[in-house]
C-alpha cells in the first residue's frame, strides 16, 4: 500500500511538471498523508482526514508488553498512524512483561534501544535515572505532544526531578477482580466494598471445596507496598536510600498470612505458577480455575475479554485505611535517548494519548484515558464491562491519597529479592522472621548504593 501511495504521488508530480513546466509546494500534497506535526489538526483524523507534504521515510521501532489481544489491536493502531503517515514504517517488538525487560537490558547496554518503549513505573528510575530515556518536556511545549487536555497529575507520574522521561498512557487503580456466580454456586456470598483481609481468606474453604482457588497469586513488589500504605508506611525510603518501613513486624504480619493461603492450598503452587507466562491467556481466574484476580483496573477489560464472562470489581481489602488507595500511571512510553528519530517517536505518543479513532480501538485497555477530551469521546462507545473500569476508576480518584514517588534505582533487584525470599518462605527454608530479617539486610545493601 505504501508503495502505491508513493507511485501515486510522485506521478502526481511528474504530471503536474510536465502540465505547467514548474511546481508549486501546493502540487505535493496528497490525502493519503496526514500531518503528524500538528496535534490540533490530527486529533480526531481518519485515514483520509487531511493531506501533508511528501516527507521523508522513516522507521520508528516501538516496543511493548502484554497479552495476545493487546498486541492485536496495538497491531491496528500501528496500521491506522501508517495510514495516516505513509512515510512512517513502523517496526513492532512486543513480548510477555517479564520477556520485554529481558530484551530490552542488552539493548539498553549497546545504545540500541527501540525508539519508542513502553514504560513501567518499577523501571522508569532505573532507565531514566541513568540517562537512558529522552526529556518529553519540549516536546510538550511546543505542541508536539499535546498535553492541553491533560492535568498535571496524570503526567506528574511520569517525571523524575524536573524533567519528564515518560508520558502516562492512562489512569489505573488496584482493584480485586471476582467471579460472582462461581462464588455463589459454591455457596459463598459476594462481598462488599468494605471487606477486610480476613473476609478474603473465609473464602478459601468454600472455594477448595468446589477445587477451586481464592486466586493464583499476588504480586509482591505490588500488594506488599500497598498493605505498607495502608498502615500508613511506605516500600522505600524518600531519599531512596533504604527501605520505608523501620518495622519487620509489618512483613511478618502480612506473609503469615500469605503463608497460610498457600499452605491451605487457596493459591497455585510455585510449581505450577513457574509455567505461568503472566497473560490473560493463561490466567487461573479467566480459566475458571479460581475466584479471583487481584491487579491493576487495566487488566479488567482483558480479563473479561478472555474468559467471555463478566465479572465484579472490589476495592482490595485495606483500601480505606491511611488512603491507601491511588491512581497510578498503568504504563508509559518513552523515547529512548538513543534514538535518531525522536520527533517522530514524540509524534506518535501524541496520536497515541490524543486522537479518538486510535482511542476507539484502545477502549482504555492501557488505562482510563489521561486526555479529557478523549475519554468524554468515548463513553458512548463503552461496553458494560469498559465503563465498569470508567466508573471504578472515577470512583477511585475521589477516595485516593497521594501515590509514592517512583521507586528508586535498584527497585528492580529489591523487587526480585522480595519475591525470591518470599518463596524461601513459602518452601519452608526460612521462617516468615527470617525472610522478613533477611529481605530487609540484603534490600538495604542494595539501595545504600544510591
Amino acid at each position: 500500500m505504501k508503495k502505491a501511495l508513493t507511485g501515486i504521488v510522485l506521478l502526481a508530480l511528474i504530471i503536474s511538471l510536465i502540465g505547467c513546466g514548474s511546481g508549486s509546494g501546493n502540487d505535493k500534497e496528497t490525502a493519503s498523508s496526514a500531518p503528524a506535526s500538528s496535534p490540533a489538526e490530527s486529533k480526531d483524523a481518519s485515514p483520509s482526514a487531511s493531506a501533508s507534504e511528501s516527507k521523508d521515510p522513516v522507521k520508528l521501532r516501538v516496543a511493548w508488553w502484554g497479552g495476545q489481544a493487546r498486541h492485536d489491536y496495538t497491531l491496528k493502531v500501528i496500521e491506522l498512524y501508517e495510514s495516516l503517515n505513509p512515510h512512517v514504517t513502523i517496526e513492532p517488538e512486543y513480548a510477555a512483561f517479564d520477556d520485554h525487560w529481558k530484551k530490552l537490558a542488552p539493548n539498553a547496554a549497546a545504545g540500541n534501544l527501540p525508539d519508542v518503549i513502553q514504560m513501567d513505573i518499577s523501571y522508569l528510575s532505573q532507565y531514566g535515572g541513568r540517562g537512558q530515556l529522552e526529556d518529553l518536556t519540549p516536546y510538550t511545549q511546543n505542541g508536539t505532544i499535546d498535553v492541553s487536555s491533560i492535568g498535571e497529575a496524570s503526567l506528574s507520574g511520569g517525571k523524575l526531578g524536573d524533567q519528564l522521561f515518560a508520558m502516562n498512557l492512562g489512569s489505573n487503580a488496584l482493584l480485586a477482580v471476582v467471579d460472582k456466580a462461581m462464588l455463589e454456586a459454591a455457596g459463598g456470598t459476594m462481598p462488599g466494598e468494605d471487606w477486610t483481609w480476613d473476609d478474603f481468606a473465609k473464602l478459601g474453604p468454600v472455594m477448595k471445596s468446589q477445587g477451586k482457588l481464592l486466586m493464583a497469586d499476588l504480586r509482591h513488589d505490588v500488594f506488599f507496598p500497598f498493605y505498607l500504605r495502608s498502615k500508613g508506611q511506605h516500600m522505600y525510603a524518600a531519599d531512596g536510600k533504604g527501605l520505608g518501613y523501620a518495622d519487620d513486624q509489618l512483613f511478618i504480619e502480612f506473609y503469615t498470612r500469605y503463608q497460610d493461603w498457600y499452605n491451605n492450598g487457596y493459591l497455585l503452587s510455585l510449581d505450577k505458577l513457574a509455567q505461568k507466562k503472566g497473560t490473560p491467556e493463561d490466567g487461573e481466574l479467566e480459566l475458571g480455575n479460581a475466584v479471583s484476580t487481584w491487579g491493576w483496573s487495566n487488566q479488567y477489560i482483558l480479563s473479561s475479554t478472555v474468559a467471555k464472562r463478566p465479572f465484579e470489581i472490589l476495592p482490595v481489602p485495606g483500601w480505606n485505611e491511611n488512603k491507601a488507595l491511588f491512581l497510578k500511571p498503568s504504563m508509559y512510553f518513552s523515547i529512548a535517548k538513543n534514538s535518531k528519530v525522536k520527533d517522530e517517536a514524540a509524534k506518535f505518543i501524541d496520536f497515541w494519548v490524543n486522537n479518538i479513532e486510535a482511542n476507539k480501538i484502545i477502549m482504555g485497555e492501557r488505562g482510563v484515558p489521561v486526555s479529557s477530551k478523549v475519554k468524554e469521546a468515548l463513553k458512548p462507545d463503552l461496553t458494560p464491562e469498559q465503563a465498569k473500569v470508567f466508573d471504578y476508576v472515577a470512583w477511585a480518584e475521589q477516595n485516593s491519597g497521594q501515590m509514592d514517588p517512583p521507586n528508586p534505582v535498584g527497585a528492580v533487584e529489591v523487587d526480585k529479592l522480595l519475591k525470591d525470599t518470599v518463596e524461601q518462605v513459602l518452601y519452608k527454608k526460612l521462617t516468615v522472621e527470617e525472610g522478613a530479617a533477611k529481605f530487609r539486610e540484603e534490600a538495604t545493601k542494595i539501595l545504600s548504593k544510591n
